[in-house]
């Protein structure tokens, strides 16, 4: 894995708009997860930040394991970014509920930001493919 390949997988899910997150609980249940934003952080490590919903953030608690899947459909390109939640960051809280939210179900109230440690980074498409390291 290199620091310019994690940089290029970066930049396309910047480019998108949207990255996919896969996380599983303690038992392997999985639960995938999407983030509009994508940063490149220092020392091989990526931020996505979104209002993620509690399973997103119940999984990585007690199983820090996680896949980022950033694909281009049209072109068919893209990456699989295999590696560890570092840590969890609140970024903003909302100051209140919005009162004609208040008979529907409850909404993530904090955007938090995933630092994520990159362990690997595989090409990724729906063409027939190796999982070999970029």
């Amino acid at each position: 894995m290199s620091s310019e390949t994690i940089e290029r997988a970066v930049e396309l899910g910047s480019a998108l708009g949207h990255v996919l997150l896969a996380t599983a609980d303690a038992r392997g249940l999985p639960h995938i997860a999407a983030s509009r934003r994508i940063t490149a952080e220092p020392e091989d490590r990526i931020g996505v930040s979104e209002w993620f919903c509690p399973g997103t953030l119940e999984n990585l608690q007690v199983n820090p394991r996680i896949s980022l899947v950033i694909w281009d459909p049209k072109r068919d390109t893209g990456f699989q970014v295999l590696g560890f939640c570092e840590r969890v960051e609140d970024l903003s809280i909302m100051d209140g509920l919005s009162p004609e939210l208040e008979n529907e179900p409850p909404l993530p109230q904090v955007e938090r930001k995933i630092l994520v440690r990159v362990n690997k980074v595989l090409h990724f498409s729906q063409a027939p493919h190796s999982d070999v390291e970029e």
